[in-house]
Order: C-alpha cells, then sequence, then structure tokens
C-alpha cells in the first residue's frame, strides 16, 4: 500500500506542490484578513484539498498525454507511465478520480467555486495540450498555477479583487519564467521532435532574456502587492528575499553551463515561494 502511494506521490511530483499551495494560503489568509472574509478551518481545509486534487490531476494528464514523447527523451524515459511503474489505464483513472474529487470540493466551498470549478480545469489540464501548437506553453501553465491565489480567496470571500488578482499575476510570471528555464534541457529534443517551447524557438540565450524580463515583471509585481495592500515591515523582508531567489537563478544558469537547473527549479524557487508566503501572511496576522 505504501509503496503504491509512493508511486503516485512520485507520479505528480508532490514535493512539487511548494510551488502553488504558498501562494494559495496568501491569498486564502488575504480574503480573512483584507478582504473582509471570515476565517474557518473548513474552507481551509477544503482549500488545500482542491489544491492537491486540481495539480495531482493536471500533473498525472501531463504524463499520461506525453507517455510517447516521454519515452523517446532520455530526461524523461523512467518516468513512472513510460517505465512501466503505473499503467496508462491505472493513471487515467487516478485522473479522473481526482478531477471529480476537485468539482465534489469546490461545491462543499461557494457556488461561484463550484460553477468555475470547470474553467479551472480547462486550463490546468489544457496546458499539457500546448507544447505542441504554441512555444508560449509555459504561460499556460503560469496561468495555471497563476489560479491559486484568486482562487482561494474566491473560496472565503466569493468575489474578486484586486490584490489576489495582483498576486495571480506575480505567479504567473514567475512560474513562467522558472519554467522556461527548466526547459533549456530539452532545447534539441523539442526541437527534433517539432514540439514548441521558448527556447526551442529563441535558443538558449533568447530564452533566458525572456525568463528574465518575466522575472523583472514578478519582481515589480512584488513591490506593487506590498504598496497596493498597505504591507508592513515584515512582508518587505520577504519580498528581498524572493526578489534575491529571482536573481540567484539567473547567476546560476548560463547558456553554456545548465548543470545547475535543478538546484535552481527546486531549491531556489521552493525557497522563494515559502519565504515569501510566511512573511507575507505573517504581516497580514500581525498587522490586521
Amino acid at each position: 500500500m505504501i509503496s503504491t502511494v509512493n508511486k503516485y506521490l512520485s507520479l505528480v511530483k508532490f514535493s512539487h506542490t511548494i510551488f502553488a499551495m504558498p501562494f494559495a494560503l496568501t491569498g486564502f489568509f488575504m480574503a480573512t484578513t483584507k478582504g473582509g472574509g471570515s476565517f474557518s478551518w473548513l474552507t481551509f481545509l477544503l482549500v488545500v484539498l482542491c489544491m492537491v486534487f486540481a495539480r495531482s490531476a493536471a500533473m498525472a494528464f501531463n504524463r499520461w498525454l506525453d507517455v510517447d514523447i516521454d519515452k523517446l527523451n532520455p530526461r524523461t524515459a523512467k518516468r513512472e507511465i513510460p517505465a512501466g511503474i503505473i499503467s496508462p489505464k491505472n493513471a487515467l483513472f487516478f485522473i479522473i478520480a481526482n478531477v471529480v474529487l476537485f468539482i465534489i470540493t469546490t461545491w462543499f466551498i461557494n457556488p461561484v467555486c463550484f460553477y468555475l470549478s470547470p474553467v479551472a480545469l480547462m486550463v490546468v489540464l489544457g496546458y499539457s495540450y500546448t507544447k505542441r501548437f504554441t512555444a508560449f506553453c509555459h504561460l499556460v501553465l503560469g496561468v495555471g498555477l497563476a489560479l491559486a491565489p484568486i482562487g482561494a480567496y474566491l473560496a472565503v470571500t466569493g468575489s474578486f479583487a484586486l490584490l489576489p488578482v495582483l498576486v495571480s499575476f506575480l505567479v504567473l510570471c514567475w512560474v513562467s519564467g522558472f519554467d522556461i528555464i527548466y526547459s533549456l534541457q530539452d532545447e534539441d529534443f523539442d526541437k527534433s521532435q517539432q514540439l514548441n517551447s521558448i527556447p526551442a524557438w529563441l535558443g538558449l540565450s533568447g530564452a533566458l532574456r525572456f525568463s528574465e524580463l518575466l522575472h523583472v515583471i514578478a519582481a515589480a509585481l512584488v513591490v506593487t502587492i506590498g504598496l497596493t495592500g498597505h504591507f508592513h515591515w515584515v512582508y518587505w523582508i520577504g519580498t528581498a528575499v524572493f526578489v534575491v531567489m529571482l536573481v540567484s537563478q539567473h547567476l546560476l544558469v548560463k547558456p553554456d553551463d545548465l548543470s545547475r537547473i535543478n538546484i535552481m527549479f527546486m531549491t531556489t524557487n521552493g525557497i522563494a515561494s515559502m519565504v515569501f508566503a510566511t512573511f507575507a501572511i505573517t504581516d497580514m496576522l500581525v498587522f490586521q
């Protein structure tokens, strides 16, 4: 049983939840401290479950859809489905189960989240197709993760607001930027298989410049959020660390040296999301 669970946790890269979950929690506490919403442990739990179900469905669907591509790529050939660890049939059942659980969970939150749940699923599942027809697939991935803070805010308040929307745009630029860097590893493979990506389109140097632009916008958004939301000194400490982590990615990875991409992907971005969310939430709770 434990072995089976571990296989599926590996399939969906559960550890990568560290990227979106902190921003979902930021959106949740933004709603309770700045949006006039009331704190509820039940809503908090439902938001966390929505995150888990939606992300698990999206990641497993990506693995299921791309199995033939992954078999050809030396970097991905050992993933669970192409390696035969999990069958395509079982993976599809897992996807359907998570989709159904996600929709059911939104029903228990509020009507707005329930009615918008198909839209959210279209985005997070639809991303998997985009590499087949557009180099801007990284931005679609960014949109998928950017749904986390605004979705959590909607779960509490049932309405949209400027501040969580700004946080969502921050996540979009941040995620799209580091996904472009991560995809540098597959530039040659993408070209050989006629797959679309920013590195395949612009080359390594051009892709890094594109990523830098997105991260400059992300840094500007972090500052804009702090000013718009009237945050205090605790928030600005988290902002400083977040910006340093953005800069460090571009110091670590160079067109002629991709050896530190994995360090960039998990370590710097994991620190960035956790630190930013921790300081932002602390600021909101202390100074509400």
